[in-house]
């Protein structure tokens, strides 16, 4: 049965995972959950963040083998809803972690929070409301 406890896992390809370890974990301050240690032919490196305890991770993948280049859109977006104004401290640290500030392709984002482009092109949209408000 899914309900609002359901785990869930977002999943999407990284073309350098120490650099996505660096925005998310310093930037961002999510916790490292789970990231491989040695290459296994074969197989995907993985890094997965999120919050401790959480009921949800973000997992970003790369196949040594066969490299996908991501291919983000300006509607590709990994939003958090904070529930308070984006902190400027926070900020400062995801342009420090690789992160660069973009204004949103949807306006609603501008007015209700932050976006900010991880070091593969994706957005994250840090948003000043609460989810359902």
């Amino acid at each position: 049965m899914i309900n609002s406890m359901t785990p869930i896992r977002v999943a999407r390809p990284s073309r350098d995972l120490a650099a996505a370890e660096r925005f998310y974990v310093q930037g961002l301050g999510l916790d490292v959950l789970w990231r491989t240690t040695e290459h296994i032919p074969g197989e995907h490196d993985l890094l997965m963040v999120g919050p401790a305890g959480g009921a949800w991770h973000f997992e970003l993948t790369r196949d040594p083998e066969h490299p996908l280049d991501p291919a983000p859109t300006v509607d590709d977006l990994f939003v958090l809803y904070l529930g308070a104004p984006v902190e400027d401290a926070l900020l400062d640290r995801l342009l420090a972690a690789g992160g660069t500030r973009v204004a949103a392709h949807n306006p609603y984002w501008d007015r209700y929070g932050v976006t900010v482009t991880d070091p593969d092109g994706y957005r994250l949209v840090l948003c000043s409301r609460t989810w359902g408000s």
